[in-house]
């Protein structure tokens, strides 16, 4: 068997095999690196949705920011297309942004603020009773930042 010289990753070869591949895998590789193409920002307000045919889905939480992403379109193409080169479109759609197996309590220490458990349960029960998931998540954030802005705790009785 001859060597080809440099190591090539699992997923280029599996690409090179299996041609129907490549879009799930460039689907996993920008679900991973989302944070890193968009920034910050954008990476709370939106998920990379599926490629097809090289065109990337962007599911954006809110109407202000899909017009934002509008505007800088070729921009975001460009940022997108150094983690994945494969996408060579965008299609923008509004949609709920899943914030499952987010740590609230990490990212709440994270801001400076650490919660305390009575805090954080009284958020999580306070928001409970809210059916829309998205819509609970906002509540959740909504609260905590309110908690922390405050600058103190309730007391860890």
């Amino acid at each position: 068997m001859k060597s080809s010289g440099a190591p090539r990753a699992v997923g280029d070869i599996l690409s090179d095999a299996l041609p129907q591949l490549a879009e799930r895998l460039s689907e996993m590789r920008l679900s991973r690196s989302w944070e890193a193409a968009v920034g910050t920002a954008l990476a709370r307000r939106s998920r990379p949705g599926p490629v097809v045919d090289g065109c990337l889905t962007v599911v954006v939480d809110n109407s202000p920011w899909l017009h934002e992403l509008s505007l800088r379109q070729r921009d975001l193409l460009a940022s997108i297309q150094r983690e994945c080169p494969t996408v060579r479109a965008l299609r923008l759609t509004i949609g709920p942004v899943s914030t499952q197996g987010v740590d609230h309590a990490a990212v709440a220490a994270a801001r400076g603020v650490p919660l305390s458990d009575h805090d954080r349960n009284e958020i999580e029960e306070a928001t409970a009773i809210i059916s829309d998931a998205a819509l609970a998540d906002a509540a959740r954030r909504l609260l905590t930042r309110a908690r922390q802005a405050s600058g103190s705790s309730a007391p860890t009785s």
